[in-house]
């Protein structure tokens, strides 16, 4: 195994959010349309009706659903995370909807892990929504997964978005809640509530039902309260501006071909092309 840089020594010595248990109770409420949900949302990104034919590579599979809505696309699909209950969880996921492992293979790994993710060969897809700010060490791992797209191959990844001060405020609350029981008590007391009711408001009005997690306009299937844990206890957490990625996936030879941006709290999504030129779009 290759050596640890000096970030990854780092980030994989801090403590952190157990996203795992969060996502493997999150499982207990997965439907089809939920499922479907997920589909749409990823041929609504990619532009793909079918991903038949393809290598599609989730980097931190969480709970798993979007590493099986691309099997369910046709795709071929390599799911990892660093978090033993989340592949706990993806491995769960496909045995009660996935005919067997031939076509999907789920590990443990790291994106931070150059060594492992080049024993994986290279993707058609690489997939990796709201993980890589969550690694501490997030621009080693975008180039890292950046890496293992194939020539004119695609990059979707969701990055917090920056927002100065803000992002400082909630940077300190993550860190609260992890730093052992008493901020965790303190830090769900506070923000729980009034988050998941704010949530849940928001997602009776987009979605008609105050049970439905959203992302802008597109559903993305977790539960508002969820939502809620994840977003509180998420550390290591690191944001960055639409530009900084631009400007970092550019010099690697990639083109952006969507950008959806939160203008805000969240995450911006973007789609990039490893090579060739293609013309921007960004949806508010």
């Amino acid at each position: 195994m290759a050596p640890a840089s000096k970030a990854t020594a780092k980030a994989e010595s801090e403590a952190r959010f157990g996203f795992g248990k969060n996502w493997r109770n999150f499982l207990k409420l997965l439907s089809e349309d939920r499922i479907v949900a997920a589909e749409e949302s990823l041929k609504n990104m990619l532009r793909l009706d079918s991903l038949r034919g393809r290598r599609f590579l989730d980097i931190g599979s969480g709970s798993g659903l979007f590493s099986l809505a691309a099997y369910r696309l046709g795709a071929e699909v390599v799911s990892f995370d660093y978090d033993r209950e989340s592949v706990a969880a993806t491995l769960s996921l496909r045995s009660r909807f996935a005919t067997g492992e031939r076509d999907w293979r789920v590990e443990e790994g790291s994106v931070l892990d150059k060594a492992y993710l080049a024993g994986l060969g290279l993707f058609d897809v690489v997939y990796s929504w709201g993980v890589l700010h969550h690694t501490g060490s997030q621009w080693e791992a975008l180039a890292n997964a950046a890496a293992a797209v194939k020539p004119s191959g695609g990059l979707y990844v969701a990055l917090y978005n920056d927002q100065g001060v803000l992002s400082r405020f909630w940077a300190l609350v993550k860190k609260t809640y992890n730093s052992g029981p008493a901020g965790r008590i303190l830090t769900s007391a506070v923000f729980v509530p009034p988050l998941t009711l704010f949530q849940a408001g928001r997602s009776l009005v987009l979605t008609g039902s105050p049970f439905r997690h959203y992302t802008r306009h597109k559903e993305r299937g977790m539960s508002p309260l969820h939502d809620v844990f994840d977003w509180i206890g998420g550390w290591p957490f690191e944001v960055s501006s639409p530009g900084e990625v631009l400007e970092f996936l550019r010099r690697r030879d990639f083109t952006l071909e969507k950008l959806v941006t939160t203008n805000g709290h969240g995450n911006n999504e973007f789609l990039f092309r490893r090579g060739g030129e293609s013309s921007p779009r960004e949806a508010a």
